[in-house]
């Protein structure tokens, strides 16, 4: 059955990066898609809109949407937290600042360079906000992650918005990639930035036994011969490469990393060797799905994709931390 439920989201999501190829501000007839990688002519501006501009930007939302579910996926698990997200726990504000300051103060504009920026600024947000939120009575508990994450996520956001203030000219190209989007994601920064990626997704799957574990609590985990340690090493290091190499490729992007490891949860259950690859497949779904309803609703522009996954994902925030369960914890 959860194979099932798999083979069909993997056909949605191959379903809706065919629209991805076909569908923008100028809309291109599924039999020109085919046409552009069958008999491919470069004097037919609808080819050129396919294979120039829309299959690195699919493959970029593939990539991110891929590395943002499985990020949140994995950090629910190891923190046991179901509001966890990259965005909401400041992870993502984190990589964006150190990036649009590598930017600003160091001359880096190569996304071969700047994504070890992205690393590091992923990385060290998620120690403020565990650190902050593991103050006091009861630890790091999940509303206290949350609010902890809200609170270096806006501290962080303000000076990334200063930086971008103080030198416009140089920095004006990174506005949308700051927002989050996957405008003008050519082949060069898929190809730079996809390894990052896909080591990450094998790091992620290397993590579902322990995460299996870790569920049952670190008492059990051990009991199960699980190095607790080494597991929690593990999920830090792949939410780090995975966080970081999508905010590198497509900016900090929103509430994917929340929502999607819940629903792949409600179709194959709480076992993570089910959750992870559900995780895998339905993040770059909707993802993808935000990016093309962006590219309609406001033709002839688009509103960037950070934007739509905020709108779509926010009533959903608010629903899991209304949970009663949610809140008695």
């Amino acid at each position: 059955m959860r194979l099932l439920a798999l083979l069909a989201c993997t056909g949605a999501l191959l379903l809706v990066a065919a629209c991805s190829l076909a569908i923008g501000s100028r809309s291109v007839a599924l039999s020109s898609v085919i046409e552009a990688f069958t008999s491919y002519d470069d004097l037919r501006p609808e080819h050129l809109i396919v294979r120039e501009i829309r299959v690195p930007r699919t493959i970029a939302g593939l990539l991110v949407g891929a590395g943002l579910g499985l990020a949140g996926a994995v950090m629910q698990g190891v923190t046991r937290n179901p509001l966890a997200d990259p965005g909401i726990l400041g992870v993502n504000a984190g990589a964006a600042l150190a990036v649009v300051t590598a930017i600003y103060a160091l001359d880096v504009s190569s996304p071969r360079s700047y994504v070890w920026f992205s690393f590091a600024g992923a990385a060290i947000a998620s120690v403020v906000v565990y650190a902050l939120g593991a103050r006091g009575r009861g630890g790091a508990t999940p509303i206290k992650l949350a609010l902890a994450g809200a609170a270096v996520t806006a501290f962080l956001t303000s000076f990334t918005t200063a930086i971008l203030m103080v030198d416009s000219d140089s920095l004006d190209e990174f506005r949308f990639w700051v927002v989050g989007s996957l405008v003008g994601r050519d082949t060069s920064i898929v190809r730079n930035l996809a390894p990052f990626v896909l080591v990450g997704i094998v790091a992620a799957v290397a993590c579902a036994k322990p995460l299996n574990a870790l569920s049952m609590g670190e008492d059990v985990a051990r009991s199960l011969g699980e190095n607790v340690g080494r597991a929690r090493l593990l999920a830090a290091l792949t939410v780090t490469l995975l966080t970081g190499a999508s905010v590198a490729i497509a900016g900090p992007i929103g509430f994917i990393g929340l929502t999607i490891p819940h629903i792949a949860r409600a179709i194959t259950g709480p076992d993570y060797r089910w959750v992870l690859p559900m995780s895998m497949v339905l993040g770059p779904t909707l993802l993808l799905g935000a990016d093309i309803i962006g590219r309609i609703v406001a033709r002839p522009t688009e509103v960037q994709v950070g934007i739509m996954t905020a709108l779509l994902g926010t009533p959903f925030f608010v629903y899991i931390v209304r949970r009663k369960r949610l809140a008695q914890l």
